[in-house]
Formats: C-alpha cells, structure tokens, sequence
C-alpha cells in the first residue's frame, strides 16, 4: 500500500519539483552512489526481516522517502531538505542508520559481499563528559542540590583547545576548588563519583 501511494506522490507538481531540486544539489554534491548504496542496504534489511530504523535530518528528504529509506514524507511535516542537505555546506549528508544488534553482521556481510571488502568498515564514535559538565549531571542524577553542582561546576577552570579540563587537573589548578574539595565530605563524594 505504502509503494502505491508513493507512486501517486509522482503525480503531484509539487512533489515533483521538490524531487528535480533535491536530485540537481544530491547531484552536483557528487552523492547520488552514497544515497543508492544506503537504499540498497535497508532493502536488504527490509527483505530479510532484519529490523532497521532511521534517523536523523534525513527526514527531511523526499528522494529518501521515495527510495524507501526513511518513511516520513517531508512535504506533509514541511521539513526543508537543506536542513539534511544544504549545497552551500561542504560535509556530507548523514544517513543515520540503525540495525537490529542481533543481525547487524548480516547486512556488513552483505556489504561486504556486493562492495568489496576493502571498501567496508566499522566506525563507533565514543564520547566523554568534559567536566564541568559531569558534575552538574552527576549530581542531578544523585540528587544534590542544585547549588553544589553548580558551585563545583564553576571552580573548575576551563580546559583549553585540545586540551580539556578533568576534574584531576582542576583540583590541582583550582585552590578553591581543592579548600571545598578537602572540607566538604559532598563535594568530596560528588568529585569521586563524577571522575569514574
């Protein structure tokens, strides 16, 4: 049913315009492989039953949604396609894509089959509370008062480029963060905890 009414989407002048201007920029941006490779994945996916999610500003795409990588029709929640991918930005578009954990091996097998093994690889990207930012959730998440994440918070310095600040080198440069640190058994006990 979702194909049939996609092909009556075709019909429509609006559609079709917002289709020939999204087509000319994914063009001219050099990513048209980029985007039938990733259909081609999550119709893998879809006909082997592995569960596949997307997301992200893709959404805002209606070659995405007629290709069948997103299932959200951008001209119905009015989303702009620059905002996925503008032609004056110079990265590329991000199609976040998410497989079921346990068949996940299925579909980098798969790649790796129809593309190459030397053209397939794993990336997971890792990310790290800087510290001022740790104290605060950290002591939310334990329940303190407001006011002693925020007063530790702003006795950290801060770090500098390629160079952030952790909560050991600031009880080093921070005296007044190091005085609440030795006389207050909560900043103590929130330090300890925001540094694991």
């Amino acid at each position: 049913m979702a194909g049939l009414q996609k092909r009556a989407l075709l019909g429509r002048a609006d559609v079709l315009e917002r289709l020939e201007y999204e087509l000319g920029i994914i063009k001219f941006k050099g990513y048209a492989a980029y985007f039938l490779v990733v259909e081609d994945l999550i119709r893998f996916a879809h006909e082997h039953g592995i569960y596949t999610t997307i997301r992200g500003s893709v959404a805002g795409s209606m070659t995405t949604y007629l290709l069948h990588i997103t299932t959200i029709d951008p001209l119905a929640y009015n989303i702009p396609f620059e905002r996925f991918l503008n032609p004056e930005r110079p990265s590329a578009p991000d199609i976040d894509m998410d497989f079921a954990d346990n068949r996940r091996d299925e579909v980098i097998e798969y790649a790796r089959k129809k593309y190459g093994e030397e053209k397939v690889a794993q990336i997971g990207t890792f990310g790290t509370m800087l510290a001022r930012g740790v104290v605060r959730d950290v002591a939310r998440a334990l329940g303190f008062a407001y006011g002693i994440g925020d007063a530790i918070a702003k006795a950290i310095p801060f770090g500098s480029q390629g160079f952030p600040m952790t909560l050991e080198r600031a009880l080093e440069e921070a005296p007044e963060l190091a005085k609440m640190y030795k006389s207050d058994p909560q900043v103590k006990k929130l330090s300890i905890l925001a540094k694991k």
